[in-house]
C-alpha cells in the first residue's frame, strides 16, 4: 500500500495544502504547531473514515470555515485508488472511493491497512476497557468484514435490550418472551465475537512479546490478559443469572461488551507499576505487533505512521 498524494482543504490548521509522498520513508520536520500531526491524522482519516485524535468530525474543520475535504491518491497492488472524505457543518460525512459514495462506512474498513503510533496511544493504558476493546476490534475488523458486521449488529441488539430493561423499570412489568428473543440474538452474535477475539489474541500475543523483547532487551516480562465474562460461562446462562441485577441497573451488565484486555508487566498492571518509559515501550511493541499481524494476515504491508514516538522513552 502506497499513499502517493494527499490534498487538504480546510482541514484543521490547513487551508489548501498538497503533499506528495515517496513509496518508502517520508518525514515531516519543523517547529511545534505547524501541523505535522494533522497531516498524519488526515491520512488516518482516509483509512478509517474518522480522525484518530478527535472523533467529532465538525471539530476538524478549520476555524472560520464550514467544510473540509481530504483527497488521497493510493497505489494498492498496482491499482489506483482515490479516497475522498468530506464534512460540511449540518450535514452527514461523505466518504467516496473512486468517485462512488459509500452507503456504509463499514464497507471501507480494511481497504487501506494502516497503523499509527502516537503519544495518544497512552489512552490504551489510562482509559477504560472500551478503549482496549476498540483496539482489538480495530485490528480484527481490518481483516474480517463479517466480524465488523456482527459487532455492529450486536451493538444494535444491546441498545434494544437496554431500552426494554428501562421499559420494565418504568412500567413495573416484565416481558420474558421479548427478553428471551433479545437474549438469543445477543448470544448468536456475541459468541462468535468472543471466539474470534480469543483466537486473535492467541495469535497476536507471541508477536507482541517478540517486539517488546527486541525493543527493551530486558528481563522484565509483559502480558496481555484477555478478560471476558464468557471465559467461564455460557452467554445465555450469564444473561439469565444477571437478569435481576440488569432490571435494577436498567442495562445489560454482562457480555462481550464488557470484555477487557489487561496490560501487565511482571504480573502487575502496567498502569500502576510501569514507568512512563516502560509504558511507551509496551505501546510501541503493541502497535508494531499490529503492523506485523495485519501484514501477515492480509498479505499487504500497511501504511505505518509514527508521531513523536521518542517522547517519554527511558
Amino acid at each position: 500500500m502506497h499513499l502517493k498524494k494527499i490534498s487538504l482543504f480546510n482541514y484543521k490548521n490547513f487551508g489548501d495544502a498538497v503533499f506528495d509522498f515517496d513509496s518508502k520513508i517520508n518525514c515531516f520536520t519543523g517547529r511545534n504547531g505547524i501541523g505535522k500531526t494533522n497531516v498524519l491524522d488526515a491520512v488516518y482519516h482516509l483509512a478509517y473514515g474518522k480522525s484518530y485524535f478527535n472523533p467529532m468530525a465538525v471539530q476538524n474543520i478549520k476555524h472560520g470555515e464550514d467544510f473540509f475535504v481530504i483527497d488521497g491518491a493510493f497505489d494498492k497492488d498496482g491499482r489506483d485508488e482515490q479516497i475522498v472524505c468530506s464534512v460540511k457543518k449540518g450535514q452527514k460525512k461523505i466518504l467516496k472511493r473512486n468517485g462512488k459514495i459509500y452507503d456504509k462506512f463499514s464497507d471501507h474498513v480494511g481497504l487501506i491497512p494502516l497503523v499509527i503510533i502516537s503519544p495518544s496511544d497512552r489512552d490504551l493504558i489510562t482509559e477504560g476497557s472500551e478503549t482496549r476493546r476498540r483496539f482489538i476490534d480495530t485490528v480484527i475488523s481490518q481483516l474480517d468484514a463479517h466480524y465488523l458486521q456482527d459487532l455492529i449488529s450486536y451493538q444494535k441488539v444491546l441498545v434494544q435490550r437496554n431500552a426494554l430493561l428501562k421499559y420494565f423499570a418504568a412500567n413495573r412489568t416484565v416481558d420474558k418472551e421479548t427478553l428471551g428473543i433479545y437474549n438469543e440474538q445477543l448470544n448468536a452474535l456475541g459468541q462468535p465475537i468472543f471466539e474470534k477475539r480469543k483466537k486473535f489474541l492467541s495469535d497476536f500475543i507471541p508477536i507482541f512479546s517478540k517486539h517488546h523483547h527486541a525493543i527493551t532487551d530486558s528481563a522484565e516480562s509483559v502480558q496481555l490478559v484477555y478478560q471476558s465474562d464468557l471465559s467461564d460461562k455460557d452467554f445465555l446462562e450469564l444473561l439469565d443469572e444477571n437478569f435481576d441485577r440488569d432490571r435494577v441497573l436498567q442495562y445489560t451488565s454482562a457480555g462481550i461488551h464488557k470484555d477487557d484486555l489487561s496490560f501487565e508487566i511482571d504480573g502487575h498492571p502496567i498502569k500502576k507499576f510501569g514507568s512512563q518509559g516502560q509504558q511507551k515501550s509496551f505501546l510501541i511493541a503493541l502497535k508494531l505487533a499490529q503492523f506485523d499481524f495485519v501484514k501477515k494476515r492480509s498479505g499487504e504491508k500497511p501504511i505505518l505512521l509514527f508521531d513523536d514516538i521518542f517522547d517519554k522513552l527511558d
